[in-house]
Formats: structure tokens, sequence, C-alpha cells
């Protein structure tokens, strides 16, 4: 048994992180042995997916519509889904905790958001690149529930994310940036730096080299750990003059969840001010599912500018970014152009304004409070069989992070311990419990998701820990 004292940095109170006063560490062996008996056992019952991954690599890369999607041997192919639940090619049903990272909140096929959309395609129509009143009813309610002076739609995470760094260069007339080490912010190549690279290519902790890919032109590019500002100031001090934008997860979900230090984002902002760099909060994955308004504004730190998309679009491809007036005015006057055939399209507002009226203060609410029930009773299998694990919790998404301390920047992930995560997450896929792959294992509960279902993953985890103590 293995105590662990040490006293660490307060999270900020209004994210969740619960750590185990004592833990015993697992015996390598047993994760490999039951790993392999998994590999086994999802072969066996996946073949429909197999075949149908065959015949797809014949004209898809990795026979996958994004890469992410992609797993060895093969990953599960789903037919259809509705609610909570998906059926995969071989007729499974399966809870879907992954939820598109956010982009389904209120669930697969929610009524209302069909009904709008139904409405749309029969009375309305999807596309007329022309101003509608539909757009502009929608940015007024996203200026109003975000705090936004003014905002642009876009279409995927990855644009809004890629003009909110080119407004920043056109409002400072300056063309670097600060990323987040390991961070992502979809693939924008200023964006593409350090994200989550391996160890012997980025130097030492305490002064990151970026490590950029061969196929991307990056620009400069300076790369800080998450929760530290000492870097931070260093990198500002030195080059402030030359830096745009700092790109930031307030909450990063991209390493399973990694919440900030108390006080780390207001130091943020305030360097960021000191040198008069804009602060850019991509909340393309935090957005309604950190609650009614996004993580910044239940973090109490206002950027320069927001990116949006995934759970505000109800399953259809919609996204945003906007912020302060006089940062967005660099569109007004033309010093940065924004185009988009299908930017804020009457099929996505329609959906939009679904998700807008379902997604009120008590029903994000009711899904944290399921979700904060489901990781309390983690931690106490947590605590009954000494698992050097924890859980991290922003809203509506969950994580059982497998280190017995906290992993608080892009070094402590990586000491995390995978064998433990990849086991995690074939477990539960063998038992019809899809979270999403890559080893940092992250759930979402939708408004779709009930007590019952998340109690599924508490008996499963449960199942799981016996298993690894037995």
């Amino acid at each position: 048994m293995t105590a662990n004292p040490v006293t660490w940095p307060a999270h900020d109170p209004a994210t969740r992180r619960w750590l185990p006063a004592t833990s015993t560490p697992v015996d390598p062996g047993r994760v490999q042995t039951l790993l392999q008996a998994e590999w086994d056992r999802f072969t066996a019952d996946t073949s429909g997916s197999g075949e149908h991954n065959t015949r797809a690599a014949e004209s898809l890369p990795l026979g996958v519509t994004s890469s992410f999607q992609h797993w060895d041997p093969y990953p599960i192919s789903i037919k259809s889904a509705r609610g909570a639940w998906l059926t995969d090619v071989d007729d499974r049903q399966l809870l879907d905790l992954s939820m598109g990272f956010g982009a389904m909140l209120v669930g697969h096929l929610n009524p209302v958001v069909v009904d709008r959309i139904q409405h749309a395609l029969s009375e309305v129509g999807t596309l007329f690149v022309t101003p509608s009143p539909q757009a502009t009813e929608m940015s007024e309610k996203f200026r109003h529930r975000f705090g936004l002076d003014m905002l642009r739609f876009t279409n995927s995470g990855t644009e809004s994310l890629m003009y909110s760094v080119r407004a920043a260069r056109a409002y400072t007339n300056r063309k670097a940036i600060v990323k987040i080490e390991g961070g992502y912010h979809g693939g924008y190549d200023a964006l593409q730096v350090s994200v989550k690279p391996p160890l012997d290519a980025i130097g030492p902790a305490d002064n990151p080299t970026p490590e950029v890919p061969f196929d991307v032109e990056a620009g400069t590019v300076y790369v800080v750990p998450y929760n530290d500002l000492e870097q931070l100031d260093r990198v500002l001090n030195a080059h402030g003059s030359e830096i745009a934008a700092m790109v930031i997860e307030p909450v990063v979900e991209n390493l399973s969840i990694v919440v900030p230090d108390e006080g780390y984002l207001a130091g943020v902002r305030a360097a960021c001010d000191k040198h008069g760099v804009v602060l850019i909060f991509d909340e393309v994955k935090t957005g309604l599912t950190a609650g009614y308004a996004g993580a910044a504004q239940r973090l109490g730190v206002e950027p320069d500018l927001i990116t949006l998309a995934k759970s505000i679009g109800g399953g259809l491809p919609l996204a945003a970014f906007g912020g302060k007036r006089e940062v967005m005015e660099v569109v007004v006057d033309g010093r940065m152009a924004h185009f988009g055939t299908y930017n804020g399209n009457p099929l996505v507002m329609a959906a939009a304004q679904a998700v807008d009226e379902i997604c009120t203060h008590e029903a994000l609410d009711a899904v944290e409070a399921i979700n904060d029930r489901a990781m309390t009773r983690m931690d106490e299998l947590i605590t009954e069989f000494e698992l050097p694990a924890h859980t991290v919790g922003l809203g509506a998404k969950g994580c059982v992070t497998w280190s017995a301390t906290p992993v608080r920047n892009y070094r402590d992930y990586k000491a995390t311990d995978f064998g433990l995560a990849e086991l995690s997450w074939l477990w539960g896929v063998n038992r019809g419990i899809l979270t999403p792959p890559g080893l940092d294992e992250q759930w979402l509960v939708s408004l779709a998701h009930t007590e019952d279902d998340m109690g599924l993953l508490v008996e499963h985890f449960h199942d799981l820990a016996k298993a690894l103590r037995s």
C-alpha cells in the first residue's frame, strides 16, 4: 500500500477532482493477462465490424472517415443510434458514453431536434447563401447565453480555431501564438504543434521544445505546460511583442480531463493583458457540456475570443467563434476576411434552436448530478480496492485517470498507466459500453442517459476492480 501524503495545488473549485488517500500498485502481469483475454473476446464478438473494416479500407484510408476512429485490429462499426444507445453491425447494443465528444449532448435522434430539422427540410430549406432570420436569431441567443459581443458561425471546430487565430493576428498585427503542450485544437497548421508529442522530441519539462509534424507549416509557435504560470510569463516576457494569441482549452479535454489549478486561468488572463495578447478559449469540447453558458462563465474568466462546436449543433456540423467587439471588428472593417458557403445554414440553425431550447439550466444540472453520483460510487470502489486511480469531472463529463496522483499537465498524463487505461476501455467495449478510444477515456452523460445507464458503467468498473485484484 502506498500513502499519498503530498499536498498538491488546489484545483479550481468550479471543477471536480477526487484523489485516493492510499493505493496499491496493480500487478502488470495481471493487466496483460486480462488484456489478452479481452482482445480475444473482442475479436470473437465483433466479426461483423472486422469484415466491415476490411471492406471500408479499400476506399477509405484505415477504413474510417476520421483517423481517431481507428484502432487495431479494427474499430466497432455502428449502423444506428437512438437516445443513449448504439447498435453495431453485429447487432449488439452498446451504451454510448462517447457521444461524439459532446456533439450528442442532447442524445441521438432527440425528438425536438428531429422535429426542427424535419420542419426545415419540408418548409424552410437547407441552404440560402444569404442573410436569414434563422441565423440572426441564433446569433442573438448564443450572444446572450455565452456572453459574446459578436460571433460568426462556421462548420467545424477546426474552422473556428483557425479564424480565431487569424482574427487575433489581424487585431494585434502580430503573427506568433502560444499553445499548451499536448493540447489538441483541430487541424489548422499552427495548432498541430506539440499535439501529444513523443517525450523524446520535446526537451525538458521546464523548457519544452515545440514538436512540429513534417507535413505542417506552423509559423512561430511557443509551447508551455498547462498549469504553469511561471513558464508562460517567461515566454511572454521574452517574446510578447510578437505574440498575437494564446490558445488554450480552459479545461483540457483531450488528455482525459485536466482541470486548472485554483487561480491559474485568472493568471493566464492577467499575463495576456500585460502583453497585449489575445486570449482564445477553445470550448469546442467543453461548451454546453460544462454547463449552461460554457466553461468560461463557469470558471469566471473572460477570454477575448471563444470557439464553440460539437454540443451546440445537436449532431449537425455547427461551430462558431466570437467574443469581444473590438477583436471581432476585424471582420467588419476587412482586416480579416471570413467566408463559408454553409455558414449558419437554415438546417443547422434549426438544430441549434432545438439545442438552445432543450439545454436549460435544470436539464444540464440534472445530467451533472447523475455524473457526479456515478463518480462518487466509483471513488468508493477505488478506495475499496486500493486502485491507483482517481476521478475527474466537469459538468456532464467525467473520467477515471489511472494514476493515484493528479494529472496537471501533459507530462503528468504521459506518466499514467496506459495498460490499465487500455484494459478499462476494452473491458467496457466488450460489455456494451463505448467510451472514446485513445487511452484517455472520458465519458459524457447526455440528456438521454439515465441513472440506471450510469449504473452499468459503475457495475462494470466494479467487476474490473475485482478482476484486477483476484
